[in-house]
């Protein structure tokens, strides 16, 4: 599934080919879509922005599309008459002129007045979107020491989208990793330094992976990996998906855990338990 950062950067295509500019037609494949291709062909798209792993498309007649990739969705963006060869199925098409953004093979999409996305039952449940730019470190440490979240395991917490939007998988364990904390660890465990470090690390891995295309790994053992000729699989990542690889930092076994059928992964060495 697409994460937080993957969602946001398909938001910023979409925005810089169709924004502004009249939708000369809309097309749904799903049947309950159908009575809205009227109601937005003709219209602009004014604004496309993200709540977590949602993407919200905003219309200049008061309406926006809510629309969530789940497992196998994807928006594109191609130009206008040029579609891409895929043997996905066609959700939302959104053409003008020049471009066309195309949603394949979700299903959860919804159109609605604009005025009640937040009451939509996925968004009114979000915490802060990890990516919102007005969000920051400190407001991550008060959610670590709130009662609502201080008493969960990091593994749990880290992939509650009511705790922060928009963290998924990969996210978590590199953010764990990051901040040196050990999954099975509690907010109320930590102290405050360490809650003050892993809510520095929550945004900085989030912002990296959204400006590096989902490389969450330092951008100096980034390039040096790169200059030693190793593959993005290779280099991507610090720990996720690196289970019984050499540790970055000690050279320690990577270890992998299954979490809620999820896999996560981490350095027990670098990521020592907190003392309870």
């Amino acid at each position: 599934m697409p994460e937080g950062p993957e969602v946001r950067r398909e938001a910023d295509r979409i925005a810089a080919a169709i924004v502004g500019k009249p939708l000369t037609s809309v097309e749904f494949g799903l049947p309950r879509l159908a009575r809205y291709t009227r109601l937005l062909s003709g219209q602009s798209v004014i604004g496309v922005e993200t709540r977590g792993k949602a993407l919200l498309t905003h219309f200049d007649n008061h309406y926006s599309m809510y629309s969530h990739n789940q497992l196998y969705g994807k928006w594109m963006v191609c130009l206008a008459g040029k579609p891409p060869q895929t043997n996905r199925s066609l959700r939302v098409g959104l053409h003008t002129q020049t471009h066309s953004a195309l949603l394949f093979s979700a299903s959860e999409i919804e159109v609605m007045p604009s005025e009640l996305v937040g009451e939509h039952p996925f968004i009114r449940k979000l915490g802060p979107d990890v990516l919102d730019r007005s969000l920051a470190w400190r407001d991550i440490a008060a959610r670590l020491d709130s009662e609502q979240f201080a008493r969960r395991s990091l593994a749990s917490l880290y992939l509650d989208q009511g705790f922060l939007a928009g963290i998924g998988n990969y996210m978590r364990s590199e953010i764990l990793f990051d901040a040196s904390c050990h999954p099975f660890s509690k907010p109320a465990n930590l102290s405050r330094r360490q809650r003050g470090a892993l809510a520095r690390s929550t945004l900085e891995i989030s912002l990296r992976a959204y400006q590096q295309a989902g490389v969450t790994n330092t951008p100096g053992r980034v390039r040096t990996l790169k200059r030693q000729g190793y593959p993005k699989r290779d280099y991507r990542f610090s720990v996720f998906d690196r289970e019984d690889l050499p540790c970055y930092r000690c050279g320690s076994r990577i270890l992998r855990v299954n979490v809620s059928s999820r896999r996560l992964y981490y350095c027990p060495q670098c990521q020592p338990p907190a003392a309870s």
